[in-house]
């Protein structure tokens, strides 16, 4: 499963989408010109019962049709500009709880940690994270425009039914959503397809509120006549939702088990959605709207418009020796489980039910495995070491390209090691909504004494005095960081950092710019941090407006691509001929037939300020031979470093190719 690849299919579900719409619009202005026409006598019918067509007048029907067209597009951009906002408008519009970084429940606090660490194993910022308190299904889902601004959002069933196997294969499978352009586009869903439901609200709303006179009786036949013509939208909004998801739930069910190695997480959650009474069915109104997004059916629709794939052939997929007749047994060991858990209760209330291991026992067979996997997934990110600082390993291009977005179980325990070693300290500073962005300026602290009190002093101006002291205070633990932490620490700072008002968060771009180029010798590595963290607010700022994948060929970006790889040649090697090799080897991977002769770039910063940006516009194919690319010039000499990494992952996920923290290395 390419990611790039992932891309295009995500581009060419966007045009099926806008040609179903089409379509859809056409055939209701189509019947509302029809209604009308009978309604008016344009059609009727003669003494003898024939067919007859009357003075039909063509302004009259422009005049209406222009008005459904208007009307269907001022729904549709309301419905887009209500949802700028964010995954996080999907959530609360649904009635999710925000779940707070410092969280001390004990079944939220697994959630975020699962889901910090799923994400700090794709390389991505932690997402908001919302709960839906009064849904006892088991249901998920992910909604947002990009990385920056996603929401996972889970139910209350989810949290008390599933064991931590089974809440990471979900989540997993709903951040396979997020990383292959899946999420942007059923956001956009949710916007196109209210302008064509719309007619039916009308509809439903002129019958209800009509008196009961005889008078009345013509606006009700109206009424129904619109109500009618309302389930055309409702037809082909459920017709582009089933043709749209159904596929990519398959995907992301094989990216679920790709991510944690094992079948049992995400296996073990659909069997208990088929055992329980409550299943996955949610019980809000506005589950029509999100029946797309979820993790699995949430309104019980029929074979021609389900959203998802057959629960059954889900589950098979992943364990073919499972059958249906399992379902009665899990739902009696459920059952069981709860009335010893009411049993045992004590006074003070019972530990959530979906604690480690809770329901480890209630599949046949399964429990002990379950336990096993899960002990080992803990004893590998306890043991996981983290590299040295100084160490070296060989990268492959092909292989390092494959990684982009798709993390596997090395990236999770990485994560887990990363996640955990990184102190309590730093960690409650990032979830701190005053002291986050104080981390990320402590994150940019050059290391000579007199750089550095330059920008201690450039933040004292922007902000105040106790800023300065927060910053010089966490910059003395961040100091120490192994260059593997510094960027999902920065990921740990996102979900508070992105909530601050925009004014906060544009005087927050202008000191972290002012800071990386407090001496005019930027470091590469700080000016890549400071970089992502912009793209990543920005993107935060106005979701709706970014452009994760673009349309620019190779061809029309040969300059910058040139300025980039001469600029990384230039980082990795000292030596003039050296980075001048290294430079040919990445050009030669992406634009073998026309590369431009080397040059070293005198202004490097404001060549990659210029480059940067139109690279990311780039189409999935062209971005794919660019990571190919910069992998092979900062390998050039055979080894890469664990900064020289860290550099590539920050200029990558600037390109909104995201990779995980632990890169497949040669064989």
């Amino acid at each position: 499963m390419n990611f790039f690849a992932q891309q295009e299919r995500a581009r060419s579900h966007t045009r099926r989408m806008l040609i179903l719409f089409v379509l859809a619009v056409v055939a209701i202005v189509g019947a509302v010109d029809l209604v009308l026409m009978i309604a008016f006598g344009a059609i009727g019918h003669d003494k003898q019962h024939r067919l007859n067509f009357g003075a039909v007048q063509p302004q009259a029907i422009f005049w209406a049709s222009a008005a459904v067209l208007l009307l269907i597009g001022l729904c549709t951009m309301y419905k887009v500009a209500s949802l700028r906002g964010g995954g996080g408008v999907v959530a609360r519009q649904l009635g999710g709880v925000l779940i707070e970084p410092g969280t001390s429940d004990p079944g939220y606090k697994r959630l975020r940690n699962v889901v910090e660490e799923i994400a700090i194993a794709s390389g991505v910022p932690v997402p908001e994270i919302y709960v839906l308190e009064d849904e006892q299904a088991i249901n998920a889902f992910a909604a947002g425009y990009t990385p920056s601004d996603a929401a996972v959002t889970v139910t209350r069933g989810t949290l008390e039914r599933l064991n931590r196997d089974e809440l990471q294969g979900v989540i997993a499978h709903e951040f396979s959503h997020v990383l292959n352009g899946d999420m942007r586009l059923n956001i956009r869903l949710m916007g196109v397809l209210f302008g064509i439901l719309v007619i039916g609200i009308l509809g439903r709303k002129l019958v209800e509120n009509t008196g009961r006179s005889r008078d009345s009786g013509g606006i009700v036949a109206f009424g129904f006549a619109i109500l009618a013509i309302g389930y055309i939208g409702v037809f082909f909004g459920r017709l582009i939702k089933a043709g749209i998801s159904r596929q990519r739930e398959f995907l992301a069910d094989a990216s679920a088990v790709q991510f944690t190695r094992q079948t049992l997480g995400i296996g073990g959650a659909l069997k208990k959605i088929g055992a329980l009474e409550a299943g996955s069915k949610l019980g809000s109104a506005e589950t029509e709207e999100v029946a797309h997004m979820l993790f699995c059916d949430g309104v019980g629709y029929g074979a021609l418009f389900a959203t998802h794939p057959p629960l059954v052939q889900r589950i098979t997929l992943l364990d073919p020796q499972f059958k249906p007749t399992e379902f009665v047994e899990i739902a009696q060991r459920l059952a069981r489980q709860d009335s010893a858990a009411e049993q045992a209760e004590p006074a003070g209330g019972a530990e959530p039910k979906g604690a480690q291991g809770a329901f480890g026992d209630l599949m046949p067979g399964i429990g002990g495995r379950l336990k096993q996997g899960v002990g080992l997934a803990i004893g590998a990110a306890a043991a996981g070491a983290l590299p040295g600082a100084n160490s070296q390993i060989t990268l492959t291009p092909n292989k390092v390209a494959t990684q982009v977005a798709h993390p596997g179980q090395d990236d999770y325990r990485a994560a887990a090691a990363i996640h955990t070693t990184i102190s309590e300290r730093l960690r409650a500073f990032a979830y701190m909504a005053e002291r986050a962005p104080q981390v990320i300026y402590a994150l940019t602290l050059d290391e000579d004494r007199a750089v550095r009190e330059k920008q201690l002093r450039i933040v004292e101006k922007a902000h105040d005095a106790a800023t300065r002291a927060g910053v010089e205070e966490i910059g003395a633990e961040v100091s120490s960081l192994h260059p593997l932490q510094r960027l999902p620490l920065a990921q740990l700072t996102f979900p508070c950092l992105r909530r601050r008002p925009r004014p906060q968060l544009q005087s927050f771009l202008i000191a972290l710019n002012q800071l990386i180029q407090a001496d005019g010798r930027v470091q590469l590595a700080e000016y890549c941090l400071a970089r992502l963290i912009t793209v990543q607010v920005v993107d935060a700022l106005d979701p709706s407006k970014s452009k994760p994948t673009g349309s620019l060929k190779l061809t029309s970006c040969a300059e910058e691509i040139a300025d980039v790889f001469a600029v990384i040649a230039c980082y990795g090697n000292d030596d003039s001929a050296d980075a001048q090799r290294a430079y040919l080897l990445g050009m030669h991977e992406v634009m073998p037939d026309s590369i431009r002769e080397y040059a070293e770039v005198k202004e490097w910063s404001l060549a990659l300020d210029r480059a940067l940006p139109k690279l990311d516009q780039l189409t999935p194919a062209g971005k794919e031979l660019v990571v190919r690319g910069l992998t092979r010039a900062i390998g050039a000499d055979g080894k890469v470093s664990v900064t020289e990494a860290e550099l590539l992952r920050a200029i990558c996920a600037t390109l909104h190719c995201p990779l995980p923290p632990q890169l497949d290395q040669a064989a």
